[in-house]
């Protein structure tokens, strides 16, 4: 079976119109009727491009004694288009990604870190253990923290703009052409145990940060400032175990953006165009209890445990909503 029936028992099993083939292969309707009658053939560029966008061989496709079987994959709903990431792409973007991974990675560890100082003078002062007043112990811990958020904002927003131009790939469809995804596989596989191994002892560090506070009431008893010390240590510790685990995480899902994999299958792209706005909101308002909880109680060593518990409920909370969206559709 010669090309041109190739391509149209292949375009017909896929349910498209020549224009909307046309469309994906970036061609005019007419180029796709030159093809389909013979009358002309594709270069190798345009033959490469069928065979990503049928989900078939280039020799299936050149060579007259492969025929069409019934089993071949309908790789496309009628009129979705993906778009095309070349290598020079795809190496761009993981650079970003890896630069953007320790900038981010930074700002979360100062945002968890950023209430230590306020905890440290305002409970020692309380504990009579530094010559301040309220007033100051209150001003240069808040001073501090601003800064540290401060500064942890413009890590994120600096990383959202190097970013921006690679957007698609969180949320469209995409085709990775020629070598690409064979070169993500492999530096995929080489990164994987450092990946394993990063993820692990930020889980453990998180784990065992309250050690520390453990350790103060343990020797100190109901002493109020070993234990606010205690609490210090706990939140330093979690901020690093979480820098370990949001750089590993950052560059893994990195990887998995352009093969497609895991939470970047195109089922969950699609999700989350339909409920992006849904993260944001939830999170906005984690944080907003959690810094109005602990600002009123004061009781830092105690309101972190808000951060596992509403990253659990998410899950949930995000399974309710499609659920409900599904049955209202």
């Amino acid at each position: 079976m010669i090309l041109a029936d190739k391509m149209i028992e292949l375009r017909k099993k896929n349910g498209w119109s020549q224009e909307e083939l046309a469309e994906q292969l970036g061609v005019s309707r007419q180029s796709v009727s030159k093809w389909e009658s013979a009358q002309s053939v594709p270069d190798m560029e345009r033959i490469i491009r069928l065979s990503e966008v049928f989900g078939v061989s280039t020799d299936y496709l050149l060579k007259d004694s492969i025929a069409i079987t019934e089993d071949l994959p309908a790789v496309e709903q009628p009129g979705t288009l993906r778009r095309s990431v070349s290598m020079e792409e795809a190496n761009a973007f993981l650079q970003v990604r890896e630069r953007n991974a320790g900038q981010i990675a930074v700002g979360v560890l100062l945002c968890i870190a950023s209430p230590i100082l306020v905890i440290l003078l305002t409970g020692g002062m309380e504990a009579g253990r530094f010559p301040v007043t309220e007033v100051q112990a209150t001003g240069l811990g808040l001073v501090a923290l601003f800064a540290m958020i401060g500064g942890a904002v413009a890590l994120f927003v600096i990383s959202g703009l190097r970013s921006r131009g690679f957007a698609y790939l969180e949320n469209e469809a995409i085709d990775t052409l020629y070598g690409v995804s064979g070169m993500v596989r492999e530096r995929k596989a080489r990164f994987q145990s450092t990946h394993a191994l990063q993820l692990t002892l930020g889980i453990v560090l998180c784990v065992v940060a309250v050690v520390p506070i453990f350790v103060a009431m343990l020797f100190f008893g109901e002493e109020d400032f070993p234990v606010i010390v205690g609490t210090c240590c706990m939140l330093a510790i979690i901020a690093v175990g979480v820098l370990l685990i949001v750089r590993s995480s950052i560059l893994w899902s990195g990887f998995q953006m352009l093969l497609e994999e895991g939470d970047y299958s195109p089922e969950a792209k699609a999700d989350r165009r339909r409920y992006g706005s849904l993260g944001g909101i939830y999170w906005g308002l984690v944080t907003a209890v959690y810094l109005c909880i602990s600002f009123i109680t004061n009781a830092w060593e105690r309101t972190w445990i808000i951060w596992p518990v509403t990253a659990v409920a998410y899950g949930a909370v995000f399974g309710i909503v499609k659920a409900l969206h599904r049955k209202n559709s």
